[in-house]
């Protein structure tokens, strides 16, 4: 399942897995929120109340696609946050993964606060 995240200053498509959290998200696009920036992470509100699943991660690759279930957000990280050890992407809490952006994760670094940014499946 492939899905496009719009903002002001770009868009990236993720090619996400099966998981129970990205059909939950699948069903619920497309949904527009404001985005927030952490560091070199860019999460926002989904609306969606999902369980921490097996597998959850808080260090995760660049690019990565995650399901932050303590502020039922996604989070899209790219680079270092606040708590990161070195060069390390490191989440707030364990998150569930979905899966990950296609291009340059860095095209990220364009979001600003409070942008609209807007995530809507791709057709097939």
């Amino acid at each position: 399942m492939q899905i496009r995240i719009s903002w002001p200053a770009g868009h990236l498509t993720a090619t996400l897995d099966d998981t129970p959290t990205s059909r939950a998200l699948a069903k619920a696009l497309p949904i527009v929120s404001s985005a927030n920036t952490w560091g070199e992470e860019v999460y926002f509100d989904t609306g969606l109340n999902v369980d921490i699943e097996d597998g959850a991660e808080q260090v995760v690759a660049p690019g990565t696609v995650a399901f932050w279930t303590d502020g039922d957000a996604l989070a899209l990280p790219y680079g270092p946050t606040p708590i990161s050890r070195g060069e390390e992407c490191r989440l707030a809490s364990p998150c569930n993964l979905l899966g990950s952006l296609d291009g340059d994760p860095r095209r990220l670094a364009t979001v600003r606060g409070g942008d609209p940014i807007r995530v809507e499946l791709v057709a097939e």
